[in-house]
């Protein structure tokens, strides 16, 4: 007989309420970095949830023709009973990224990005690839 269950994934977890960055079968229960791509006629809107992050802690590298998007916390939650004493003291820190091969010819100054209310969205332009100046190829006469 299946019975339901009153606590979460853990039991520490519930207790606690920690904050959580885990990923689940596959699946990424806590809505973090999910996200979206939608092709234009122009180019790719990119559409990724940070759920709690700050603007400060989002970041964008782009190199060797991929994009790297990174995202970092770290939070404490101290509770003091009425004689000052600690009754929970917790620290959190994590780390996200993702990255998105977005091509060799794409420059910095080309992507656009916008977070807003825990939505970080991106305007990534397509870029033909420039054709690869064919090689000289020689005849070798013989006398």
């Amino acid at each position: 007989m299946l019975m339901p269950s009153i606590f979460g994934e853990t039991l520490l977890d519930d207790f606690f309420d920690f904050p959580r960055m885990s990923y689940t079968r596959g699946s990424n229960s806590s809505g973090l970095m999910q996200t979206d791509i939608t092709e234009t006629d122009k180019g790719y809107e990119v559409t990724i949830n940070l759920p709690g992050f700050k603007k400060d802690n989002v970041k964008g590298e782009l190199k060797d023709g991929y994009l790297v998007v990174t995202a970092t916390t770290n939070s404490s939650n101290d509770e003091k009973n009425n004689n000052g004493k600690y009754i929970r003291r917790e620290r959190y820190s994590g780390t996200c990224s993702r990255s998105f091969y977005v091509g060799e010819n794409v420059k910095q100054e080309d992507i656009k990005a916008k977070f807003e209310d825990g939505t970080l969205k991106l305007s990534i332009p397509k870029k033909e690839a420039l054709p690869e100046p064919e090689e000289a190829k020689y005849i070798a006469i013989e006398g």
